[in-house]
């Protein structure tokens, strides 16, 4: 696994050098949020393309510093890389439809949270998700209360990650790839 400050590099190593010590400047100085707003803005500004693997592990940095939701739209108008690694792919949209958890586990701890898949494996189709209670307004709940990898309609070969556990979610995603 790669730790935050190697993966906080290879998202540097994707902008011009003054947008990248300006993005490494916000690591430095324990504003992440705004690193990471910064990058999607550098990326966008500069035409940089990314591979889809590459928008997953942004989206999940986002996810775990709590901007998710606010860069998910420029994250998605970043230009695509259609020769660089696309073994993972952001499947959420605005219009995603959320499942009932114990559509997606037999676990009870998914019995009364929504689903909503995030990131897929395009080559074994195990699916990364967020699991959030719904708030007596009908929102989601704005923190996940789990991460699920799952294999759309197996209810049965599913694995739960906890709500500080997003990277090693993704890892697992990619590793079970390889096994299976």
């Amino acid at each position: 696994m790669i730790d935050e400050a190697t993966q906080w590099r290879r998202f540097a190593a994707l902008l011009p050098p003054a947008d990248a010590a300006g993005f490494m400047d916000c690591w430095a100085i324990g504003k992440q949020e705004a690193g990471l707003d910064q990058l999607v803005a550098g990326l966008l500004q500069h035409q940089v393309p990314i591979s889809e693997t590459v928008r997953a592990e942004i989206a999940v940095a986002a996810e775990v510093w709590g901007v998710r939701t606010a860069l998910a739209p420029g994250l998605g108008r970043c230009l695509g890389d259609h020769q660089g690694d696309r073994t993972l792919r952001l499947i959420e949209h605005a219009d995603t439809v959320p499942l009932p958890g114990s559509s997606v586990a037999t676990d009870t701890a998914l019995a009364d949270l929504l689903v909503v898949p995030w990131i897929a494996c395009t080559r074994c189709g195990r699916v990364l998700a967020r699991a959030h209670d719904q708030e007596p307004w009908g929102d989601l709940s704005y923190l996940a209360r789990h991460y699920v990898l799952f294999v759309p309609g197996h209810s049965t070969s599913t694995a739960l990650f906890a709500p500080d556990s997003a990277w090693d979610a993704l890892a697992e995603l990619r590793m079970s790839c390889l096994q299976a």
